[in-house]
C-alpha cells in the first residue's frame, strides 16, 4: 500500500509515498480539512497527485478538486526540511481513515 521513494531535485530531494483512499465517502470536505491543517504544519512543500492532476496539499479547496472516491490510490509528495516527517503524518492520516488519533 505504500511507496517510499526519494526523487533527485534542484534544492533537496522530493520524496514520495503511495495511499490508498479507504473511506467510504472517499476524500470528502471533513478528511480533505485534516489532510490540509496536517500539512499546514510542516514548512516542507506538500502536494497530492491523482493521475496527472497535482493539488497543494495545504489548501483544502486544492484537494476538493481531486474528487477522489474510495479506493483511489494517491500519491504525496513532500520536499524540505521536514519532508519525512510531513509524509509520515498525513500517511497516518489515510491509514486511520481520518479519525483521530
Amino acid at each position: 500500500m505504500v511507496k517510499n521513494e526519494s526523487e533527485p531535485g534542484g534544492n533537496g530531494d522530493t520524496q514520495r509515498r503511495e495511499v490508498v483512499v479507504s473511506s467510504p465517502n472517499g476524500l470528502h470536505a471533513r478528511p480533505a480539512g485534516k489532510l490540509a491543517q496536517a500539512a499546514q504544519k510542516f514548512s516542507a512543500s506538500v502536494s497530492i497527485a491523482s493521475g496527472e492532476q497535482v493539488v497543494d496539499a495545504k489548501s483544502i479547496l486544492d484537494i476538493l478538486t481531486l474528487a477522489v472516491g474510495e479506493g483511489t490510490t494517491l500519491e504525496l509528495r513532500a520536499s524540505g526540511d521536514d519532508a519525512p516527517q510531513a509524509l509520515d503524518r498525513l500517511e497516518r492520516l489515510f491509514e486511520n481513515r481520518f479519525r483521530e488519533e
